[in-house]
C-alpha cells in the first residue's frame, strides 16, 4: 500500500495537528530562549544544580502519579470509558501525592544527606503539591490529545512559559537569585498551565465528564487496563530514574555546581525535543492508534522517521562541533563547561530525539514488556557509566560514558520500534544515509572554523548562518515539512 501523499487528507490532518502544538511550543520556547542569557547571568550553576536535584525527585515520583492510567485514556472507543479513566487518573494523583507527605517527613533528612544537598531542605515541602499538579496536568494532557484539541495545549504551554520565566526574572532582579526561586518559579508555571488547560477542558467537556464519571466506571477502567500500572508503571519509573541519574549521581560524587553545568547543557538539548519532537510524539500517538487498526502503521512510521532524522541529525552535529563557543557567547563565560557537556551529549540526543516519539508504538501494539526490557538495559548502562566516572573522579568521563551508552541503547530501541511497525532495516538505513548526505556538506565550514581557531563570536555567527541555510534547504525540499511552514505562515497571516 503506498504511503499517503503530503497533500492527502490524512497527511494534512497530521500536519495541522503538529502545527498547532509546534506553534504554541515555539512561542513558549522563544520566551525561554530570549530570557536564558539573562537568567544564566542572574543565577549561578549551583542554583541550577539545586533546581535539577529537586526536579529529579519530583519527576521520579510524578511519573507514577497517575499509575500510568493516563496512557490508557487514548485507547477506548467510547468517550464515556475514557472519561472514567481521566477520573481514575485524578484520584491516583491525589493518593500518590498524599503519600509523599509522610515519606518526606520521616525520610527527608536521610535523602538530603545521601544527595549532599542540605540547601534543598527548605523546599522539600513543595514536593507533594508539585506532584499532584503535575499528575493532573498529565491526565488532562492525554484527554486533550484524545479529543484532538491540540490548540488548548499550545495555550497552556505559552502561559506556563510566561509564568515560569517571569517569576525567575522577577526574583533574580530583586535580589533572590537562588535555587529556591527557580524551584518556586517552576511550581508557579505548572500550576498556571494546569489551571488554564483544566479550565478549557471543563468549559467544553463538563457535561460529558459529569455524566460519565462514576465509581463503577473508574473501577472497571482500573481492572480493564491493569497492565499499565502493573507493567508500564515499573518501566516508566525505572526509565525516569535513569533520566534523573546524572543529576543525582553527579551531586553525590561531585557537587551541585557540576549538576548545574549538566542541567543547562541538557536543557539546550531538550529544547528541540520540546519544540518539535514532543509535538510530533503527541500527535503521532493518536495517529498511530488509528493507523494500526487501519493497517497503515508502517507507512505512517516511515514518514515520521524520515522527518525526525531531518530535524535532529544536523542541529545536533552542529552543536557537537560548536557547543562550547555557543555557550560562552549566549550564556556567559561561566557556562563554557556546560557547552562541553552539550557537545558530548549531542550524539546521544539524536537517537533520543528519534526514539522518543516512536516509543509510543509499544503502547499501540501493547508490547509493554518490550519497553520494560529496554528500560532495564538503559538504566543499567547509565548507572554503570556514571558510577565509573564518579569513582574515577572525572565528571567529563561520566558524561562521555553516559553519552556512549545512550547511543547504543537508544539506537537499539529505534531498531525495535521500527521493526514492530513493520519498517525494514534496509529502508531505515537508506533514510539515514540520505539524511547524512544532505547534512555533512553544510557542516564543513564549521569544521574549518574550528581548525583555524576563529573567535567564539565568529563561530556563533557562522553556526547561525549555516543553521538557517540548512533549515531553508530542508524545509523547501521536504513536502511534509513544507506543509508545516506554509501552515504556520497561513496561521499568522490570517491573524494579521
Amino acid at each position: 500500500m503506498p504511503s499517503p501523499s503530503p497533500d492527502s487528507p490524512r497527511s494534512s490532518s497530521f500536519t495541522t495537528d503538529v502545527l498547532k502544538l509546534v506553534t504554541g511550543t515555539t512561542l513558549a520556547q522563544i520566551i525561554v530562549v530570549l530570557a536564558a542569557p539573562f537568567i544564566t547571568r542572574l543565577y549561578g550553576p549551583e542554583a541550577f544544580g539545586l533546581l535539577a536535584i529537586f526536579t529529579s525527585i519530583t519527576s521520579i515520583i510524578g511519573v507514577i502519579a497517575c499509575m500510568r492510567y493516563e496512557m490508557a485514556i487514548m485507547l477506548p472507543k467510547a468517550d464515556e470509558e475514557a472519561a472514567n479513566l481521566l477520573g481514575l487518573c485524578l484520584l491516583c494523583a491525589a493518593v500518590i501525592s498524599g503519600l509523599t507527605v509522610p515519606a518526606l517527613y520521616f525520610g527527608g533528612d536521610a535523602l538530603l544527606s545521601l544527595l549532599r544537598a542540605p540547601g534543598l531542605g527548605l523546599y522539600l515541602i513543595l514536593v507533594p503539591p508539585l506532584i499532584f499538579i503535575s499528575g493532573v496536568f498529565l491526565a488532562l494532557n492525554y484527554w486533550n490529545s484524545r479529543a484532538k484539541q491540540f490548540g488548548r495545549l499550545s495555550v497552556a504551554r505559552i502561559t506556563c512559559s510566561f509564568a515560569t520565566t517571569g517569576t525567575q526574572l522577577g526574583a533574580g532582579f530583586v535580589g533572590y537569585a537562588t535555587g529556591g526561586s527557580l524551584i518556586g518559579a517552576n511550581l508557579v508555571g505548572v500550576s498556571v498551565s494546569t489551571g488554564v488547560l483544566g479550565g478549557q477542558i471543563w468549559r467544553e467537556n463538563h457535561v460529558l465528564l459529569r455524566r460519565s464519571i462514576s465509581w463503577r466506571g473508574m473501577l472497571d477502567g482500573l481492572k480493564r487496563y491493569k497492565k499499565f500500572p502493573l507493567i508500564d508503571s515499573g518501566s516508566a519509573l525505572l526509565n525516569t530514574i535513569s533520566w534523573q541519574l546524572p543529576a543525582l549521581l553527579l551531586t553525590v560524587f561531585f557537587s551541585p555546581v557540576v549538576v548545574g553545568f549538566y542541567s543547562l547543557g541538557f536543557m539546550v538539548l531538550q529544547m528541540p525535543m520540546s519544540l518539535i519532537g514532543g509535538a510530533i510524539a503527541q500527535v503521532f500517538f493518536q495517529r498511530a492508534s488509528e493507523a494500526y487498526h487501519q493497517g497503515t502503521l508502517t507507512q505512517l512510521v516511515e514518514n515520521v522517521f524520515a522527518v525526525l532524522l531531518k530535524l535532529s541529525v544536523f542541529p545536533m552535529l552542529l552543536l557537537a562541533i560548536t557547543g562550547e563557543e555557543l555557550f560562552l557567547v549566549i550564556f556567559g563565560v561561566a557556562w563554557g563547561e556546560a557547552g562541553i557537556y552539550a557537545q558530548i551529549l549531542s550524539f546521544w540526543a539524536i537517537f533520543w530525539f528519534i526514539s522518543s516519539p516512536l516509543s509510543t508504538i509499544l503502547s499501540v501494539r501493547e508490547k509493554l514488556t518490550v519497553g520494560f526490557g529496554t528500560t532495564i538495559l538503559n538504566f543499567s548502562t547509565r548507572f554503570l557509566s556514571l558510577m565509573i566516572g564518579g569513582v574515577l573522579g572525572s565528571a567529563i568521563l561520566s558524561i562521555v560514558l553516559f553519552s556512549i551508552s545512550g547511543v547504543l541503547v537508544y539506537g537499539f530501541s529505534c531498531f525495535v520500534f521500527l521493526r514492530l511497525a513493520g519498517v525494514s532495516v534496509i529502508g531505515a538505513l537508506r533514510l539515514i544515509t540520505k539524511t547524512l548526505t544532505f547534512a555533512v556538506p553544510f557542516l564543513i565550514p564549521l569544521m574549518l572554523a574550528k581548525i583555524f581557531a576563529i573567535s567564539a563570536i565568529m563561530v556563533t555567527l557562522l553556526a547561525s548562518l549555516v543553521l538557517i541555510a540548512y533549515s531553508l534547504y530542508v524545509f523547501l525540499m521536504d513536502p511534509l515539512l513544507c506543509n508545516l511552514v506554509n501552515g504556520l505562515k497561513r496561521k499568522y497571516l490570517d491573524k494579521m
